[in-house]
C-alpha cells in the first residue's frame, strides 16, 4: 500500500476536471452526491497530502500576480464562497487552503449570527461591505445564503420573504461578477453520520470543547430541512457567472485538495501575467550601478 500511495502522489491532477465533476448542473440532485467520494480523483489521503505543497505554490504565485495587476489598474478580484453544516471542514479549508497563500492576498470574512444593525438593513448590506478590493481574494466562512438556509429552515422571516431572495442573490451576483470578480461557490457535503462522529470527537477530547456548541445538536434535528434548503439554493442560484460546486466533504483531505483544485483552475483561466515596468529598466539599472 505504502508504494501504491507514493506512485500516486507523482501523478498530476487535472484542476479541470475536478471543477466539471463538482459543478451543480441543470436538475441538482443533492442525495445524488455521495459525501464519501472522491470524484476526478483514485488517490488514497497520502496521495491527496502530497499533491498540495505544489498545487499551493501555483496558487500563491497566481494570486501574487492577481496583486500586482491591480498596482497597474487592474481591478479584477476572487470571491470565495464557504458554505456547509457545522463540522463540514471550513476551518480545515481556511488553514490548508487559503492559509498556504500570501496572506496578505486574502480578505476571510467570517459571518456569525447579523448584529442589531445588520438586521435594520438589507440582508446584502453585510455581504457587500466585505465584497473584497482589487487584486485579492475574498474569502467568506458563510455568506449571504444563510439567509435561505437557517433563514429559511427556521422561519425567520415568512416564507414570501425568503422565497424572494434567491432571485436577490442571483442579481447581486451579476452585479459583483460586471465588477471583474470571479465568483467560485463551494458547498461542503458531508453525510449525518460524519457530522455525528465529528461532534461525538468534539466530546470525547478536552482539547475539542471549546469547539463544541450545545446548538449544534438541535441543528441536527432539522438536518432533512437543512438538505432541502441547501439543494434549493444550489439549484436556484447556480449560474454562469457564479456557480455553485458540491464538494464531498466526510474525508476532509479530499475536500481541501478539491477546492484547491476548483480555486487554481479559475485562477488559471484569468491567464495572470507580471506587469509590464512603467519605467525603462535599463535606464534603472545604470541609475543604481552609479550609486
Amino acid at each position: 500500500m505504502a508504494k501504491k500511495s507514493t506512485q500516486q502522489s507523482t501523478q498530476p491532477i487535472s484542476a479541470d476536471a475536478v471543477r466539471d465533476a463538482l459543478r451543480a448542473g441543470e436538475g441538482f440532485d443533492l442525495s445524488a452526491v455521495d459525501p464519501s467520494s472522491t470524484p476526478a480523483f483514485d488517490g488514497d489521503k497520502a496521495a491527496a497530502e502530497a499533491l498540495l505543497p505544489a498545487l499551493a505554490d501555483e496558487a500563491s504565485d497566481l494570486q501574487e500576480r492577481l496583486y500586482a495587476q491591480s498596482k497597474s489598474g487592474s481591478n479584477r478580484k476572487i470571491l470565495l464562497v464557504i458554505q456547509g453544516m457545522d463540522t463540514a471542514g471550513k476551518g480545515g479549508i481556511m488553514r490548508h487552503v487559503v492559509g498556504a497563500m500570501d496572506p496578505q492576498g486574502s480578505e476571510i470574512t467570517a459571518f456569525k449570527a447579523p448584529t442589531k444593525e445588520e438586521l435594520a438593513h438589507h440582508f446584502l448590506w453585510r455581504i457587500r461591505k466585505a465584497l473584497p478590493e482589487a487584486g485579492k481574494i475574498g474569502v467568506f466562512d458563510r455568506s449571504h445564503y444563510e439567509d435561505v438556509l437557517i433563514v429559511r429552515v427556521r422561519g425567520l422571516v415568512p416564507q414570501e420573504e425568503w422565497e424572494g431572495r434567491y432571485a436577490q442573490i442571483n442579481d447581486f451576483e451579476q452585479e459583483v461578477a460586471d465588477d471583474d470578480t470571479t465568483i467560485i461557490k463551494i458547498m461542503l457535503h458531508i453525510s449525518s453520520q460524519e457530522q455525528k462522529d465529528r461532534l461525538m470527537e468534539r466530546l470525547d477530547r478536552p482539547d475539542k470543547h471549546w469547539k463544541f456548541n450545545p446548538g449544534d445538536i438541535d441543528e441536527r434535528q432539522e438536518w432533512d430541512d437543512y438538505m432541502a434548503a441547501y439543494e434549493a439554493a444550489v439549484q436556484r442560484c447556480s449560474t454562469p457567472v457564479a456557480p455553485w460546486y458540491v464538494v464531498p466533504a466526510d474525508r476532509k483531505w479530499y475536500a481541501r485538495l478539491a477546492v484547491m483544485n476548483i480555486l487554481l483552475a479559475h485562477l488559471r483561466d484569468l491567464d495572470l501575467q507580471w506587469p509590464e515596468a512603467q519605467f525603462d529598466v535599463e535606464e534603472q539599472k545604470a541609475r543604481l550601478a552609479a550609486t
